[in-house]
């Protein structure tokens, strides 16, 4: 019986051999599958972290180039603005005649050869400066400029012709013209005169700045403005009150009050806390108590100041 139980037939034995054979597959498989997954895990991390590290250095790399683009552009714009400075520095001002100086000298003085050269064409063709305003309106010269050169410059008397660069006749020697300050525009302005292109901005600024001329003698103040031209051009200006715009203190802002040429700071800082602390205002006799504001103050800005 016994004999019997250990005896296996050939399809048997080949059964049990094959068995054998899987199971031993298997058991490798099994003790080898988890190392080469774990390999292929750390490889898989390795190529992610390189990558990483890559990706890492070209941010940097991107963030240098932008750094050194912005270094050599704020250098660009230095170098230029000091070489245009230092240009500027270069030229050594001194006493000149318009009517009579070469274009050496003109250069010398740093104006730019397109400048010189309307300079040139103009007294070629029989012009001649009149005065120091008249100079102003040569094509091409800023007004800061000509206020830098305005003090060297030296005219010697004599008959001239028309001051005025362009045309060789001046409409305005034969013409008396009034205008009203507070409407009029750079090109009404200049039919004054006395005012040239430079002055007629400056007038222009100034009455923005204020709000509007409540007086011709407000001239006075208006950059550049010297006393001998005041009183030339004084006889053809007049003055609308009407036109004039004012602040309403009331509703002002502590900027918007010291935005004024009048105003400073202080005193404008001064009106708005007064207001916060008593409320609206009904006229200037409430401001006489404040002690960045005195009397002179108060009779300038009057006019410029509404209690609604």
């Amino acid at each position: 019986m016994w004999k019997n139980f250990f005896f296996f037939s050939g399809s048997q034995r080949a059964g049990i051999i094959l068995l054998v054979f899987l199971i031993v597959i298997s058991s490798i498989i099994n003790y080898y599958l988890p190392r080469c997954s774990d390999d292929v895990s750390f490889f898989a991390d390795s190529v992610y972290v390189a990558e990483f590290e890559d990706f890492k250095k070209s941010l940097v790399s991107l963030d240098s180039l932008r750094e050194k683009h912005r270094f050599e552009s704020f250098e660009k714009r230095y170098n230029s603005y000091y070489k245009e400075k230092n240009k500027e520095q270069a030229c050594k001002l001194f006493p000149f005649d318009p009517n009579v100086l070469d274009s050496t000298g003109f250069v010398a003085l740093g104006l730019k050869p397109y400048v010189v050269s309307n300079i040139l064409k103009y007294r070629k063709k029989g012009g001649k400066f009149r005065d120091k305003e008249s100079f102003s309106r040569v094509y091409g010269i800023p007004e800061e400029k000509y206020r830098k050169l305005e003090a060297y410059i030296s005219i010697s008397s004599g008959d001239f012709q028309a001051a005025d660069v362009n045309p060789v006749h001046d409409d305005r020697d034969n013409a008396i013209t009034i205008v009203e300050l507070n409407s009029a525009d750079t090109t009404g302005l200049m039919q004054i005169k006395g005012i040239g292109k430079g002055y007629a901005r400056s007038i222009i600024r100034f009455r923005q700045q204020t709000g509007g001329f409540i007086s011709v003698e407000q001239l006075r103040e208006v950059y550049g403005m010297t006393p001998e031209n005041f009183e030339k051009i004084k006889p053809f200006c007049t003055v609308n009150l009407a036109l004039v715009s004012q602040i309403n203190v009331n509703t002002a802002s502590v900027d918007k009050l010291r935005a004024h040429p009048y105003l400073n700071f202080y005193q404008a800082r001064q009106i708005y806390e007064l207001r916060r602390k008593k409320g609206k205002l009904a006229g200037v006799s409430d401001l006489k108590g404040l002690s960045e504001l005195n009397d002179s103050v108060l009779l300038k800005i009057k006019p410029y100041l509404k209690f609604e």
